[in-house]
């Protein structure tokens, strides 16, 4: 028995040495748990390497120390499930994990983590292995915001025209913010104002800067900086003495703010009061007496006396013939487009030079006029503009002025439901004749869509798949009523002036119903949100809003052309180019025929484009194919969204925020980062690079969907992927070493190409990619 017993427990010892336990979910052997030799979450240690709360922006580290049951060190590996998730409300954030250190061996039993918070607030650090929190986890961290950034302080409720009143104060508020958006918060042993500085600026003066400081005065111009604890903003009080027009710019430690410029337009007390009653007052006959002394730079020989009528949609200039039959030379309309110029001209007479003023739209020839009353009518046109905006410039204003003048517009609409039965297989046809009675107030109401031959209830899904399979019909190339210049499934759509026969301009008319009803719906909020489902280009969305094309929209719009003519005739002296170049556009059908000519400018078959006039040449050849080649189409369009939109609504938003309105159409729909990281095309092997690649992806593992938005902005020259997302970018989206050293990324749209430097560390990498993408897309702005 005694030699049984032996046996035995030999036996058992063995198979507790070499076997794990008999229970399938057992991690450890049964040697391992009696002697305590394996990782015991509660007995890790966590130490964090900052204090608490900790400025935005800085790469934060902290260690995670593994221990044994016994206490022992524990040497972490791969397999051993080890996972770190730092959230702040909804926002998840990427970690970078580094597992004991290779040349180390007193530190096998350690891990590195690192991350960077760009959003002040509240975070939670959870720390676990195998799915078990680790001793203390998880943990609370408080992020604040940083010192203020002049690239991201602005001031609220921005105004590029400013009027006031002399000898009272006019306040302007600006908000500190650090350079990654969030609002600064100041302590009572801080001085807030301390850095900013004024420079004013009295239009048409030879010297024309005063530069002022926080407290200091100037000759026509005080003005005092405080800090108003409760709202968290800067206010800037100015008071003039004298009237006139001006111009201010706010600096913040000797960098301009974003939108820290803006015109004066000082008025005498009388003047002041008549210009408030002008805008208050519904008759707007009112008119201004005037001299024109320019057109488009030249000057005539006379000055012709016309009246200036600003109303709230229009300027109007006429003169009077046998002085008391009025006809109109010019109308400019009441937008931001626009422009005014109080920029003192060379003329002799000092009457002209202190009151004379340019009007420019960038559609028409620009005028130059000489007033007495140039305050007065260049005040009245900015405050109908600011009323017409809703009292403010800035883009998300603007876009919640715009949500609420359109439900205010169709407030008489009831958005009831109203059952629409169409064609899955004949959709765009069968929804054009269903709608075809359609008011403006049935278009209004709630559409409750079936489609034929199929059972279901809509409860907001088929109306959500009416508007996206309408979308792709009405928007997509391969349908043909919208086109793009060249081949590409990512690429930029316009109207198709060669469309098949069987689209008709009613066909572009029902498009812009549908793109207004989209607005409609998204200006309603919630649920009822619609989006267009397209990739315009550049310069249909220009003139959707009411803006001029020019020839920079080629770039974006058709990057073959720009590349092989636009660019090497702005690179090079045409007049030593051997190939004559005239002022005419060539058509050739898909067998390299020549089809006809058109002249760009009258008689331009014989004007021969020379290198003082190559601009003017370009401006005629965008207006041609952007433009003139599809006028029936667009005016088509916008019939029908302005049947649901009002021009003037549209005409708020301006060049600098095509892109703002781009998302505000169409959104910025959904990036998959596991979509990405499958279909790109990195260029460069160095081992230099490919730590740059390993950071690219820790920043973008942080990206906000709209930083998505604004990277692929900023690559390839489109917010919008294509229905199948990254893998239908053509070319892939590249991302290539750039041979330089801690400068910002640059970008190639042509190509979707990123060039990304190298640099000394993570921070700076994030810091350099964040600032190229926000602020190289030209007046990028979110919905």
């Amino acid at each position: 028995m005694l030699v049984v017993s032996v046996s035995v427990a030999g036996l058992v010892t063995l198979a507790a040495m070499t076997q794990p336990s008999l229970a399938p979910e057992a991690k450890h052997s049964l040697l391992q748990y009696v002697t305590g030799k394996y990782l015991l979450p509660s007995n890790c240690k966590v130490n964090f390497q900052w204090s608490d709360p900790h400025p935005v922006g800085q790469m934060v580290c902290f260690t995670v120390q593994f221990y044994q049951r016994n206490g022992q060190p524990y040497p972490i590996c791969d397999t051993d499930n080890f996972t770190v998730d730092v959230c702040g409300g909804t926002r998840k954030l990427a970690v970078i994990t580094e597992l004991g250190s290779p040349t180390d061996p007193a530190c096998a039993n350690v891990a590195k983590v690192k991350f960077t918070v760009r959003h002040a607030g509240q975070y939670k650090v959870s720390v676990t292995v195998a799915e078990r929190h680790v001793a203390g986890s998880p943990f609370a961290a408080t992020f604040v915001a940083g010192p203020p950034c002049a690239q991201r302080t602005h001031v609220l409720r921005h105004c590029s025209t400013v009027v006031c009143t002399a000898n009272i104060a006019q306040v302007v508020y600006v908000e500190p913010r650090d350079e990654y958006g969030n609002v600064c918060r100041f302590e009572a042993k801080d001085n807030p104002v301390e850095g900013y500085a004024i420079n004013i600026a009295q239009l048409g003066l030879k010297s024309p800067e005063l530069p002022l400081d926080a407290t200091g005065d100037g000759e026509n111009c005080s003005t005092n900086l405080e800090y108003d604890w409760e709202s968290q903003r800067v206010m800037v009080q100015l008071k003039f003495v004298q009237e006139g027009c001006y111009h201010a710019t706010i600096f913040y430690r000797g960098t301009e703010l974003h939108n820290g410029d803006f015109d004066i337009i000082v008025l005498n007390s009388i003047d002041s009061t008549l210009v408030h009653k002008n805008v208050a007052s519904k008759n707007h006959n009112v008119c201004y007496e005037a001299k024109l002394v320019g057109i488009n730079g030249d000057r005539l020989t006379k000055p012709k006396k016309v009246l200036c009528y600003v109303s709230p949609k229009q300027l109007i200039i006429k003169e009077l013939i046998l002085k008391f039959i009025p006809k109109r030379l010019f109308t400019f309309r009441l937008c931001p487009s626009t422009k005014f110029n109080f920029q003192g001209q060379t003329i002799k007479s000092a009457e002209i030079n202190m009151n004379s003023f340019t009007v420019d739209d960038g559609c028409q020839p620009k005028i130059e006029l000489v007033s007495r009353e140039r305050n007065v009518i260049a005040a009245t046109f900015a405050q109908f503009l600011l009323k017409n905006m809703g009292g403010s410039e800035t883009f998300k204003d603007k876009q919640d002025f715009f949500y609420h003048e359109v439900r205010k517009f169709h407030q008489k609409h009831y958005h009831e439901k109203l059952s629409m039965k169409v064609n899955r297989e004949k959709l765009l046809d069968s929804s054009m004749k269903a709608t075809k009675n359609f008011s403006v107030s049935d278009w209004c109401r709630n559409f409750e869509v079936s489609f034929q031959g199929e059972q279901g209830v809509d409860w907001g899904g088929l109306r959500r798949e009416w508007f996206e399979l309408i979308c792709a019909q009405l928007f997509d190339a391969k349908h043909g009523l919208f086109s793009s210049f060249h081949e590409g499934q990512q690429s930029l759509v316009h109207p198709n002036p060669h469309r098949p026969s069987h689209l008709k301009l009613r066909h572009y008319e029902f498009a812009g119903k549908v793109v207004g009803k989209c607005l409609y719906e998204s200006a309603l909020g919630g649920t009822y949100r619609q989006l267009v489902r397209a990739r315009f280009t550049r310069s249909f969305l220009a003139q959707v809003i009411g803006l001029r094309v020019h020839f920079k929209y080629f770039e974006q719009d058709d990057p073959d052309l720009y590349l092989s003519k636009i660019k090497y005739l702005l690179d090079n002296n045409i007049d030593e180019i051997e190939t004559e170049l005239y002022f005419v556009e060539e058509q050739y059908d898909s067998s390299g025929q020549l089809n006809r000519t058109i002249e760009l400018i009258p008689n331009g078959s014989k004007t021969r484009v020379m290198n003082s006039t190559k601009l003017q040449y370009l401006d005629a050849l965008a207006q041609y194919k952007l433009a003139t080649s599809i006028k029936e189409e667009m005016e088509a369009f916008l019939k029908g969204l302005n049947e649901l939109i009002p021009d003037n609504l549209l005409s708020i938003f301006d060049e600098n925020e095509l892109e703002a309105f781009q998302l505000l159409l169409c959104g910025t729909g959904q990036y998959n980062l596991a979509d990405f990281r499958a279909h790109h095309v990195v260029n460069g092997n160095s081992a230099e690079f490919r730590r740059v690649v390993g950071w690219f992806w820790a920043a973008v593992g942080n990206f906000t969907q709209e930083e998505m938005a604004r990277l692929l902005q900023f690559t390839t020259g489109c917010s919008q992927l294509p229905p199948g997302g990254f893998r239908e970018l053509t070319p892939r989206f590249q991302i290539t070493a750039a041979p330089t050293f801690g400068n910002l990324p640059t970008a190639h749209t042509c190509f979707n190409q990123l060039c990304l430097p190298d640099y000394d560390c993570y921070e700076q990498f994030e810091k350099c990619l964040l600032l190229a993408i926000s602020e190289g897309t030209e007046g990028f702005g979110m919905v």
